[in-house]
Protein backbone atom coordinates (compact mmCIF):
# COMPACT_ATOMS: atom_id res chain seq x y z
CA UNK A 1 0.00 0.00 0.00
CA UNK A 2 1.27 3.71 -0.06
CA UNK A 3 2.82 4.53 2.61
CA UNK A 4 1.48 7.33 5.04
CA UNK A 5 2.79 10.36 6.06
CA UNK A 6 2.72 10.94 9.53
CA UNK A 7 3.10 13.87 11.72
CA UNK A 8 5.80 15.95 11.67
CA UNK A 9 6.90 13.72 9.10
CA UNK A 10 7.67 11.27 11.74
CA UNK A 11 7.23 7.72 12.01
CA UNK A 12 4.63 7.09 14.99
CA UNK A 13 6.13 4.63 17.72
CA UNK A 14 4.64 1.48 17.17
CA UNK A 15 6.37 -0.36 20.05
CA UNK A 16 3.60 1.41 22.72
CA UNK A 17 1.73 -1.48 24.83
CA UNK A 18 -1.14 -0.87 26.89
CA UNK A 19 -1.10 -0.70 30.26
CA UNK A 20 -3.46 -3.47 31.84
CA UNK A 21 -6.18 -2.48 34.35
CA UNK A 22 -6.19 -4.13 37.42
CA UNK A 23 -9.18 -4.92 38.56
CA UNK A 24 -9.35 -1.83 41.45
CA UNK A 25 -8.63 0.53 38.78
CA UNK A 26 -11.20 3.34 38.17
CA UNK A 27 -13.71 2.85 35.89
CA UNK A 28 -14.82 5.14 33.01
CA UNK A 29 -18.09 5.21 30.43
CA UNK A 30 -17.65 6.18 27.33
CA UNK A 31 -21.35 7.39 26.26
CA UNK A 32 -21.42 6.60 22.07
CA UNK A 33 -19.58 4.46 19.67
CA UNK A 34 -18.99 7.42 16.89
CA UNK A 35 -15.34 7.55 15.74
CA UNK A 36 -14.72 10.50 19.02
CA UNK A 37 -16.07 7.70 21.42
CA UNK A 38 -14.45 4.68 20.12
CA UNK A 39 -11.10 6.94 20.20
CA UNK A 40 -11.64 8.06 23.55
CA UNK A 41 -12.57 4.37 24.64
CA UNK A 42 -9.09 3.14 22.83
CA UNK A 43 -6.94 6.22 24.93
CA UNK A 44 -8.61 5.52 27.96
CA UNK A 45 -8.28 1.82 28.10
CA UNK A 46 -4.61 2.44 26.95
CA UNK A 47 -3.82 4.29 30.04
CA UNK A 48 -5.33 1.77 31.99
CA UNK A 49 -8.77 2.48 32.68
CA UNK A 50 -11.33 -0.10 32.98
CA UNK A 51 -13.87 1.14 30.59
CA UNK A 52 -17.30 0.58 29.19
CA UNK A 53 -18.42 1.81 25.82
CA UNK A 54 -22.33 2.21 25.42
CA UNK A 55 -24.20 3.07 22.51
CA UNK A 56 -28.14 3.19 21.72
CA UNK A 57 -27.37 1.83 17.67
CA UNK A 58 -26.97 -1.94 17.11
CA UNK A 59 -23.29 -1.50 15.81
CA UNK A 60 -20.22 1.10 16.30
CA UNK A 61 -19.76 4.35 14.13
CA UNK A 62 -22.58 6.57 15.04
CA UNK A 63 -23.29 8.96 12.04
CA UNK A 64 -20.37 6.63 10.51
CA UNK A 65 -21.98 3.45 10.78
CA UNK A 66 -22.79 0.93 8.25
CA UNK A 67 -25.57 0.44 5.67
CA UNK A 68 -25.94 -3.27 3.84
CA UNK A 69 -28.78 -3.36 2.02
CA UNK A 70 -29.24 -5.75 -1.93
CA UNK A 71 -25.46 -6.74 -1.85
CA UNK A 72 -24.50 -3.05 -1.76
CA UNK A 73 -22.46 -1.53 1.15
CA UNK A 74 -22.94 2.11 2.02
CA UNK A 75 -20.89 4.01 4.50
CA UNK A 76 -24.16 6.09 6.66
CA UNK A 77 -21.40 9.17 7.02
CA UNK A 78 -18.26 10.40 6.66
CA UNK A 79 -16.24 9.28 3.73
CA UNK A 80 -13.04 12.32 3.22
CA UNK A 81 -10.51 10.48 5.32
CA UNK A 82 -7.60 13.09 6.02
CA UNK A 83 -4.47 13.34 8.63
CA UNK A 84 -4.20 9.50 9.09
CA UNK A 85 -2.05 9.79 11.49
CA UNK A 86 -4.53 10.50 13.81
CA UNK A 87 -6.12 6.86 12.96
CA UNK A 88 -2.16 5.65 13.41
CA UNK A 89 -1.52 7.02 16.84
CA UNK A 90 -4.65 4.72 17.94
CA UNK A 91 -3.49 1.57 16.63
CA UNK A 92 0.27 2.77 18.15
CA UNK A 93 -1.22 2.98 21.53
CA UNK A 94 -2.36 -0.45 21.46
CA UNK A 95 1.29 -2.04 20.27
CA UNK A 96 -0.73 -2.75 16.63
CA UNK A 97 -0.06 -1.16 13.36
CA UNK A 98 -2.85 0.51 11.11
CA UNK A 99 -1.52 -0.71 7.69
CA UNK A 100 -1.49 -4.40 9.36
CA UNK A 101 -5.49 -4.13 9.71
CA UNK A 102 -6.88 -1.30 7.30
CA UNK A 103 -5.62 -0.45 3.22
CA UNK A 104 -6.05 3.21 3.00
CA UNK A 105 -5.35 4.47 -0.53
CA UNK A 106 -4.76 7.76 -1.95
CA UNK A 107 -8.02 9.48 -3.71
CA UNK A 108 -6.84 11.62 -7.19
CA UNK A 109 -8.41 14.35 -7.78
CA UNK A 110 -9.64 15.25 -4.14
CA UNK A 111 -12.78 16.39 -5.35
CA UNK A 112 -14.31 17.26 -8.56
CA UNK A 113 -16.05 20.50 -8.62
CA UNK A 114 -19.00 20.93 -11.18
CA UNK A 115 -20.62 23.88 -11.68
CA UNK A 116 -24.04 24.85 -13.08
CA UNK A 117 -22.95 25.54 -16.33
CA UNK A 118 -21.43 22.20 -16.71
CA UNK A 119 -17.49 23.04 -16.16
CA UNK A 120 -15.87 21.85 -13.55
CA UNK A 121 -12.78 21.94 -11.78
CA UNK A 122 -10.42 18.98 -10.61
CA UNK A 123 -9.12 19.79 -7.33
CA UNK A 124 -6.05 17.72 -5.73
CA UNK A 125 -3.24 17.91 -3.61
CA UNK A 126 -0.63 19.10 -7.02
CA UNK A 127 0.36 22.10 -7.19
CA UNK A 128 0.72 21.74 -10.95
CA UNK A 129 -2.06 20.88 -11.33
CA UNK A 130 -4.31 23.48 -9.21
CA UNK A 131 -2.63 26.12 -11.03
CA UNK A 132 -3.47 24.55 -14.77
CA UNK A 133 -7.01 24.14 -12.98
CA UNK A 134 -7.18 27.62 -11.59
CA UNK A 135 -5.34 29.05 -15.16
CA UNK A 136 -9.24 27.62 -17.27
CA UNK A 137 -11.07 30.17 -15.12
CA UNK A 138 -8.44 33.31 -14.21
CA UNK A 139 -4.80 32.57 -14.86
CA UNK A 140 -4.21 35.65 -12.74
CA UNK A 141 -5.67 34.26 -9.99
CA UNK A 142 -2.80 31.77 -9.49
CA UNK A 143 -0.97 34.25 -7.71
CA UNK A 144 -3.43 35.04 -5.34
CA UNK A 145 -4.28 30.93 -4.84
CA UNK A 146 -0.23 30.91 -4.04
CA UNK A 147 -0.42 33.37 -1.33
CA UNK A 148 -3.58 31.94 0.02
CA UNK A 149 -2.06 28.85 0.34
CA UNK A 150 0.74 30.04 2.64
CA UNK A 151 -1.31 31.87 4.67
CA UNK A 152 -3.43 28.69 5.34
CA UNK A 153 -0.33 27.30 6.38
CA UNK A 154 -0.10 29.56 8.60
CA UNK A 155 -3.48 29.01 9.98
CA UNK A 156 -2.76 24.91 9.86
CA UNK A 157 0.62 25.51 11.73
CA UNK A 158 -1.32 27.44 14.69
CA UNK A 159 -4.78 26.35 14.56
CA UNK A 160 -4.46 22.52 14.08
CA UNK A 161 -0.88 21.57 14.84
CA UNK A 162 -0.50 23.60 18.07
CA UNK A 163 -4.06 24.40 19.15
CA UNK A 164 -5.83 21.63 18.02
CA UNK A 165 -5.57 19.44 21.03
CA UNK A 166 -5.61 22.08 23.81
CA UNK A 167 -8.22 22.25 25.83
CA UNK A 168 -9.29 25.96 25.87
CA UNK A 169 -11.01 24.97 29.72
CA UNK A 170 -9.95 28.40 31.08
CA UNK A 171 -10.69 32.08 29.88
CA UNK A 172 -6.35 32.70 30.13
CA UNK A 173 -5.76 30.08 27.44
CA UNK A 174 -7.71 31.59 24.90
CA UNK A 175 -6.36 35.12 25.92
CA UNK A 176 -2.65 33.93 25.23
CA UNK A 177 -3.56 33.03 21.73
CA UNK A 178 -5.49 36.53 20.85
CA UNK A 179 -3.03 38.10 19.40
CA UNK A 180 -2.05 34.47 17.01
CA UNK A 181 -5.72 34.62 16.19
CA UNK A 182 -5.36 38.45 15.27
CA UNK A 183 -2.51 38.48 13.44
CA UNK A 184 -4.24 35.58 11.36
CA UNK A 185 -7.06 37.14 10.89
CA UNK A 186 -9.47 34.57 12.36
CA UNK A 187 -11.92 37.43 12.27
CA UNK A 188 -12.57 37.43 8.66
CA UNK A 189 -14.84 34.48 7.51
CA UNK A 190 -13.77 31.72 5.05
CA UNK A 191 -14.99 33.20 2.21
CA UNK A 192 -13.64 36.70 3.05
CA UNK A 193 -10.65 35.81 3.27
CA UNK A 194 -10.54 33.25 0.10
CA UNK A 195 -12.16 36.50 -1.45
CA UNK A 196 -8.63 38.66 -0.37
CA UNK A 197 -6.49 36.67 -2.31
CA UNK A 198 -8.47 35.17 -5.39
CA UNK A 199 -10.93 37.15 -7.61
CA UNK A 200 -13.25 34.96 -9.90
CA UNK A 201 -16.26 33.98 -8.38
CA UNK A 202 -15.58 29.97 -9.38
CA UNK A 203 -12.29 30.03 -8.33
CA UNK A 204 -13.80 31.62 -4.49
CA UNK A 205 -16.26 28.65 -4.53
CA UNK A 206 -13.44 26.22 -5.05
CA UNK A 207 -11.21 27.43 -2.32
CA UNK A 208 -14.04 28.31 0.26
CA UNK A 209 -16.84 25.36 0.10
CA UNK A 210 -14.71 23.19 2.75
CA UNK A 211 -16.58 24.42 5.75
CA UNK A 212 -19.77 22.58 4.09
CA UNK A 213 -18.16 19.23 5.06
CA UNK A 214 -17.48 20.21 8.92
CA UNK A 215 -21.34 22.18 9.25
CA UNK A 216 -20.32 25.48 8.98
CA UNK A 217 -21.53 28.41 6.04
CA UNK A 218 -18.17 29.39 4.34
CA UNK A 219 -19.90 32.74 4.80
CA UNK A 220 -19.80 32.77 8.49
CA UNK A 221 -17.63 30.54 9.34
CA UNK A 222 -14.36 31.94 11.10
CA UNK A 223 -11.51 31.67 8.69
CA UNK A 224 -9.25 29.56 11.03
CA UNK A 225 -10.89 26.62 8.81
CA UNK A 226 -9.39 27.50 5.97
CA UNK A 227 -6.84 25.28 7.90
CA UNK A 228 -8.33 22.64 5.63
CA UNK A 229 -6.55 23.56 2.37
CA UNK A 230 -3.23 22.65 3.82
CA UNK A 231 -4.20 19.91 5.82
CA UNK A 232 -5.42 18.30 2.79
CA UNK A 233 -2.18 19.71 0.51
CA UNK A 234 -0.22 18.38 3.41
CA UNK A 235 -1.68 14.46 4.27
CA UNK A 236 -3.61 14.08 1.31
CA UNK A 237 -7.08 12.58 0.78
CA UNK A 238 -7.76 8.74 1.66
CA UNK A 239 -10.02 6.04 1.33
CA UNK A 240 -10.16 3.05 4.02
CA UNK A 241 -10.85 0.27 1.41
CA UNK A 242 -13.98 -1.46 2.31
CA UNK A 243 -15.75 1.83 3.20
CA UNK A 244 -15.09 3.97 6.41
CA UNK A 245 -16.59 1.28 8.09
CA UNK A 246 -13.09 -1.05 8.12
CA UNK A 247 -11.88 1.74 10.27
CA UNK A 248 -14.55 1.76 12.51
CA UNK A 249 -14.13 -2.11 13.07
CA UNK A 250 -10.68 -1.78 12.97
CA UNK A 251 -11.34 0.77 16.08
CA UNK A 252 -14.13 -1.61 17.97
CA UNK A 253 -11.06 -4.39 17.80
CA UNK A 254 -8.75 -2.56 19.16
CA UNK A 255 -10.91 -2.38 21.62
CA UNK A 256 -12.07 -5.32 22.29
CA UNK A 257 -8.33 -6.05 22.04
CA UNK A 258 -7.87 -4.19 25.43
CA UNK A 259 -7.79 -5.67 28.96
CA UNK A 260 -10.59 -4.35 31.01
CA UNK A 261 -12.64 -2.86 28.20
CA UNK A 262 -16.41 -3.93 27.54
CA UNK A 263 -18.32 -2.67 24.30
CA UNK A 264 -22.25 -2.40 24.68
CA UNK A 265 -24.71 -1.86 21.73
CA UNK A 266 -28.66 -1.36 21.85
CA UNK A 267 -28.00 0.31 25.27
CA UNK A 268 -29.53 3.62 25.44
CA UNK A 269 -27.96 6.00 27.91
CA UNK A 270 -30.99 8.05 29.61
CA UNK A 271 -28.91 10.17 32.50
CA UNK A 272 -25.67 10.83 33.61
CA UNK A 273 -25.59 10.48 37.39
CA UNK A 274 -24.26 12.92 39.25
CA UNK A 275 -23.56 12.87 43.23
CA UNK A 276 -21.89 15.85 44.94
CA UNK A 277 -21.03 17.69 41.59
CA UNK A 278 -19.51 14.68 40.67
CA UNK A 279 -20.14 12.61 37.58
CA UNK A 280 -20.86 8.97 39.28
CA UNK A 281 -22.48 6.84 36.09
CA UNK A 282 -25.07 6.64 33.89
CA UNK A 283 -28.91 5.45 34.06
CA UNK A 284 -29.82 3.52 31.06
CA UNK A 285 -33.52 3.79 29.72
CA UNK A 286 -34.04 0.39 30.88
CA UNK A 287 -33.28 0.97 34.13
CA UNK A 288 -29.95 -0.17 34.78
CA UNK A 289 -27.28 1.66 36.56
CA UNK A 290 -23.87 1.95 35.78
CA UNK A 291 -21.69 3.38 37.99
CA UNK A 292 -18.64 5.04 37.06
CA UNK A 293 -15.55 7.13 38.20
CA UNK A 294 -15.48 9.08 34.65
CA UNK A 295 -17.89 9.53 32.45
CA UNK A 296 -17.01 10.70 28.77
CA UNK A 297 -19.98 12.07 26.50
CA UNK A 298 -19.46 11.40 22.96
CA UNK A 299 -23.25 11.79 22.20
CA UNK A 300 -24.40 15.23 21.13
CA UNK A 301 -23.03 17.63 23.36
CA UNK A 302 -26.20 19.90 23.36
CA UNK A 303 -28.74 17.32 24.09
CA UNK A 304 -26.31 15.70 27.06
CA UNK A 305 -26.59 19.07 28.83
CA UNK A 306 -30.14 19.27 27.69
CA UNK A 307 -31.59 16.23 28.30
CA UNK A 308 -29.55 13.98 29.94
CA UNK A 309 -28.10 15.80 32.81
CA UNK A 310 -30.49 17.15 35.63
CA UNK A 311 -30.85 21.06 35.65
CA UNK A 312 -30.24 21.16 39.11
CA UNK A 313 -26.98 19.89 38.49
CA UNK A 314 -25.60 22.54 35.77
CA UNK A 315 -25.39 26.32 36.03
CA UNK A 316 -23.43 27.32 33.28
CA UNK A 317 -25.41 25.31 30.83
CA UNK A 318 -28.93 26.02 31.16
CA UNK A 319 -31.63 25.14 29.25
CA UNK A 320 -31.94 28.48 27.66
CA UNK A 321 -28.30 28.40 27.19
CA UNK A 322 -27.93 25.11 25.49
CA UNK A 323 -31.22 26.20 22.66
CA UNK A 324 -29.85 29.67 22.16
CA UNK A 325 -26.10 28.39 20.91
CA UNK A 326 -26.49 28.38 16.65
CA UNK A 327 -26.67 24.57 15.37
CA UNK A 328 -25.20 23.36 12.17
CA UNK A 329 -27.70 22.77 9.13
CA UNK A 330 -28.49 19.19 8.60
CA UNK A 331 -28.05 17.01 5.76
CA UNK A 332 -30.15 15.02 3.84
CA UNK A 333 -28.88 11.86 2.42
CA UNK A 334 -30.23 9.69 -0.63
CA UNK A 335 -27.74 6.50 -0.48
CA UNK A 336 -28.49 4.24 -3.92
CA UNK A 337 -27.31 1.68 -6.17
CA UNK A 338 -27.26 1.51 -9.76
CA UNK A 339 -27.07 -1.99 -12.36
CA UNK A 340 -24.72 -0.09 -14.23
CA UNK A 341 -21.40 2.02 -13.60
CA UNK A 342 -21.14 5.92 -14.30
CA UNK A 343 -17.53 5.61 -15.09
CA UNK A 344 -16.90 9.14 -15.68
CA UNK A 345 -18.07 10.34 -12.30
CA UNK A 346 -15.25 10.20 -9.70
CA UNK A 347 -15.20 9.06 -6.08
CA UNK A 348 -15.97 12.71 -4.19
CA UNK A 349 -17.76 15.04 -6.92
CA UNK A 350 -19.37 18.47 -5.64
CA UNK A 351 -22.55 20.05 -7.72
CA UNK A 352 -22.68 23.54 -7.18
CA UNK A 353 -25.99 24.93 -8.05
CA UNK A 354 -26.56 28.48 -9.65
CA UNK A 355 -27.05 29.77 -6.32
CA UNK A 356 -23.99 29.78 -3.84
CA UNK A 357 -24.60 32.59 -1.07
CA UNK A 358 -28.71 32.78 -1.53
CA UNK A 359 -28.61 28.90 -1.09
CA UNK A 360 -26.51 28.86 1.61
CA UNK A 361 -28.32 31.91 3.80
CA UNK A 362 -31.66 30.06 2.98
CA UNK A 363 -30.11 26.85 4.60
CA UNK A 364 -28.29 28.66 7.35
CA UNK A 365 -30.14 32.36 8.68
CA UNK A 366 -33.79 32.01 6.98
CA UNK A 367 -34.44 28.54 7.86
CA UNK A 368 -36.37 27.38 4.59
CA UNK A 369 -36.42 24.71 2.27
CA UNK A 370 -34.72 25.62 -1.08
CA UNK A 371 -36.42 24.18 -4.43
CA UNK A 372 -32.89 24.45 -5.65
CA UNK A 373 -29.71 22.57 -3.85
CA UNK A 374 -25.68 22.20 -4.09
CA UNK A 375 -25.15 18.52 -3.86
CA UNK A 376 -22.00 16.06 -2.72
CA UNK A 377 -22.12 13.17 -4.67
CA UNK A 378 -19.54 10.18 -3.29
CA UNK A 379 -19.01 7.27 -5.52
CA UNK A 380 -16.79 4.52 -3.28
CA UNK A 381 -16.57 1.62 -6.42
CA UNK A 382 -14.83 4.33 -7.96
CA UNK A 383 -12.06 2.91 -5.87
CA UNK A 384 -13.40 -0.43 -4.48
CA UNK A 385 -15.58 -2.23 -7.13
CA UNK A 386 -16.13 -4.61 -3.41
CA UNK A 387 -18.70 -1.81 -2.21
CA UNK A 388 -21.16 -2.81 -5.05
CA UNK A 389 -22.17 -6.24 -6.96
CA UNK A 390 -20.24 -6.90 -10.06
CA UNK A 391 -21.31 -4.57 -12.93
CA UNK A 392 -23.24 -2.34 -10.61
CA UNK A 393 -21.85 1.51 -8.70
CA UNK A 394 -22.96 2.40 -5.21
CA UNK A 395 -23.47 5.93 -4.52
CA UNK A 396 -24.75 8.36 -1.78
CA UNK A 397 -26.03 12.04 -2.11
CA UNK A 398 -26.02 14.70 0.15
CA UNK A 399 -27.96 17.81 0.49
CA UNK A 400 -27.31 20.36 3.43
CA UNK A 401 -30.64 21.07 4.54
CA UNK A 402 -31.94 23.42 7.49
CA UNK A 403 -32.14 21.81 10.71
CA UNK A 404 -35.37 21.10 12.38
CA UNK A 405 -36.13 24.56 13.59
CA UNK A 406 -37.27 24.91 9.98
CA UNK A 407 -40.32 23.07 10.28
CA UNK A 408 -40.17 20.88 7.32
CA UNK A 409 -41.95 17.84 8.19
CA UNK A 410 -39.85 15.37 7.02
CA UNK A 411 -41.83 12.13 7.01
CA UNK A 412 -43.89 14.48 3.98
CA UNK A 413 -41.05 15.78 1.83
CA UNK A 414 -38.62 13.35 1.75
CA UNK A 415 -39.80 11.50 -1.13
CA UNK A 416 -40.72 14.87 -2.95
CA UNK A 417 -37.41 16.00 -2.45
CA UNK A 418 -35.18 12.99 -3.08
CA UNK A 419 -36.95 12.82 -6.62
CA UNK A 420 -35.84 16.70 -6.77
CA UNK A 421 -32.33 15.18 -6.20
CA UNK A 422 -32.94 11.86 -8.45
CA UNK A 423 -34.18 14.21 -11.63
CA UNK A 424 -30.98 16.81 -10.87
CA UNK A 425 -28.60 14.17 -11.42
CA UNK A 426 -30.53 12.43 -13.96
CA UNK A 427 -30.05 15.81 -16.20
CA UNK A 428 -26.70 16.60 -15.11
CA UNK A 429 -23.97 13.47 -14.74
CA UNK A 430 -26.20 10.50 -14.27
CA UNK A 431 -28.22 9.73 -17.71
CA UNK A 432 -31.03 7.18 -17.26
CA UNK A 433 -30.79 7.43 -13.51
CA UNK A 434 -34.44 6.61 -12.94
CA UNK A 435 -33.83 3.63 -14.99
CA UNK A 436 -31.32 2.20 -13.68
CA UNK A 437 -31.72 2.04 -9.70
CA UNK A 438 -31.56 -1.16 -7.81
CA UNK A 439 -31.93 0.25 -4.63
CA UNK A 440 -32.25 3.30 -2.16
CA UNK A 441 -32.83 4.63 1.69
CA UNK A 442 -32.51 7.80 3.02
CA UNK A 443 -31.16 9.74 6.12
CA UNK A 444 -33.05 13.39 6.81
CA UNK A 445 -32.89 15.56 9.76
CA UNK A 446 -35.78 14.21 11.40
CA UNK A 447 -33.19 10.91 11.44
CA UNK A 448 -30.77 12.75 12.78
CA UNK A 449 -32.95 13.43 16.07
CA UNK A 450 -34.30 10.17 16.25
CA UNK A 451 -31.55 7.75 15.91
CA UNK A 452 -28.09 9.96 16.76
CA UNK A 453 -30.38 12.09 19.33
CA UNK A 454 -29.03 15.68 17.73
CA UNK A 455 -30.61 18.29 19.15
CA UNK A 456 -32.65 19.92 16.39
CA UNK A 457 -31.53 17.13 14.33
CA UNK A 458 -28.02 19.08 13.30
CA UNK A 459 -25.58 16.67 11.27
CA UNK A 460 -22.53 18.29 12.95
CA UNK A 461 -24.09 19.61 16.08
CA UNK A 462 -22.62 23.09 17.37
CA UNK A 463 -21.87 25.21 14.08
CA UNK A 464 -18.24 26.52 13.78
CA UNK A 465 -18.44 30.36 14.12
CA UNK A 466 -16.02 32.27 15.90
CA UNK A 467 -18.47 33.32 18.71
CA UNK A 468 -18.46 29.27 18.95
CA UNK A 469 -14.63 28.20 18.88
CA UNK A 470 -12.16 27.58 20.97
CA UNK A 471 -12.64 28.61 24.34
CA UNK A 472 -16.10 29.50 23.34
CA UNK A 473 -17.12 26.07 22.47
CA UNK A 474 -18.79 23.64 24.49
CA UNK A 475 -15.44 22.66 27.09
CA UNK A 476 -14.30 19.16 26.62
CA UNK A 477 -14.08 19.41 30.24
CA UNK A 478 -17.38 20.08 32.12
CA UNK A 479 -17.70 23.52 33.99
CA UNK A 480 -20.75 22.57 35.51
CA UNK A 481 -19.63 18.56 36.43
CA UNK A 482 -16.57 17.38 37.74
CA UNK A 483 -15.33 13.99 35.95
CA UNK A 484 -17.74 14.61 33.27
CA UNK A 485 -15.96 14.98 29.46
CA UNK A 486 -16.74 15.61 26.28
CA UNK A 487 -15.44 14.65 22.45
CA UNK A 488 -16.84 14.52 19.89
CA UNK A 489 -17.94 17.39 17.31
CA UNK A 490 -19.82 19.74 19.31
CA UNK A 491 -16.68 20.24 21.57
CA UNK A 492 -13.49 21.63 20.64
CA UNK A 493 -11.56 21.25 18.11
CA UNK A 494 -14.59 20.24 16.02
CA UNK A 495 -16.16 18.05 13.44
CA UNK A 496 -15.17 15.98 10.50
CA UNK A 497 -12.78 13.10 10.87
CA UNK A 498 -9.60 14.82 12.23
CA UNK A 499 -11.73 17.08 14.23
CA UNK A 500 -13.56 14.49 16.05
CA UNK A 501 -10.19 12.64 16.64
CA UNK A 502 -8.75 15.22 18.08
CA UNK A 503 -11.62 15.64 20.83
CA UNK A 504 -10.48 12.32 22.14
CA UNK A 505 -6.87 13.30 21.84
CA UNK A 506 -7.57 16.57 23.81
CA UNK A 507 -8.94 14.01 26.80
CA UNK A 508 -5.11 12.97 27.19
CA UNK A 509 -4.26 16.19 28.93
CA UNK A 510 -7.59 16.77 31.30
CA UNK A 511 -8.46 13.34 32.05
CA UNK A 512 -6.44 12.27 35.20
CA UNK A 513 -4.26 9.26 34.97
CA UNK A 514 -5.78 6.52 36.48
CA UNK A 515 -3.26 6.49 39.01
CA UNK A 516 -3.81 9.37 40.44
CA UNK A 517 -7.57 8.61 40.88
CA UNK A 518 -9.16 6.96 43.30
CA UNK A 519 -11.78 4.85 42.08
CA UNK A 520 -15.53 5.72 43.70
CA UNK A 521 -16.43 2.01 42.61
CA UNK A 522 -13.77 -0.50 42.66
CA UNK A 523 -14.59 -3.77 40.82
CA UNK A 524 -18.34 -2.53 40.51
CA UNK A 525 -19.11 -1.75 37.28
CA UNK A 526 -22.91 -1.90 37.19
CA UNK A 527 -26.13 -2.64 39.04
CA UNK A 528 -29.89 -3.30 38.00
CA UNK A 529 -31.54 0.03 39.61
Amino acid sequence: MNRLVHRDDAAINTSTQPISPGPNAPHAVVIGAGLGGLASAIRLGARGYRVTLLDRLDQPGGRARVFKQDGFTFDAGPTVVTAPFLFEELWSLCGKSLEDDVELVPVDPFYRIRFHDGTHFDYSGDSDTMEREIRKFNPSDVDGYRRFLEKSEEIFEIGFEELGHVPFHNLSDMLKIVPAMMKLESHRTVYSLVSKYVEHPKVRKVLSFHPLLVGGNPFSTTSIYTLIAFLERKWGVWYAMGGTGSLVSGMSNLIDGLDGTTQRYNADVEQILVDGGRASGVRLSNGEVIDADIVVSNADVGYTYRHMIHPSDRKTWTDERVENMKYSMSLFVWYFGTDRQYDDIEHHTILMGERYKSLLDDIFNKQELADDFSLYLHRPTKTDPSMAPDGHDAFYVLSPVPHLDSGVDWRVQAEPYRQSVEDYLAETVMPDLGEHLVTSRMLTPREFQMEYKSLKGAAFSVEPVLQQSAWFRPHNESEDVDHLYFAGAGTHPGAGMPGVLSTARVLDSIVPDPGALRPVHPKKTSAVA
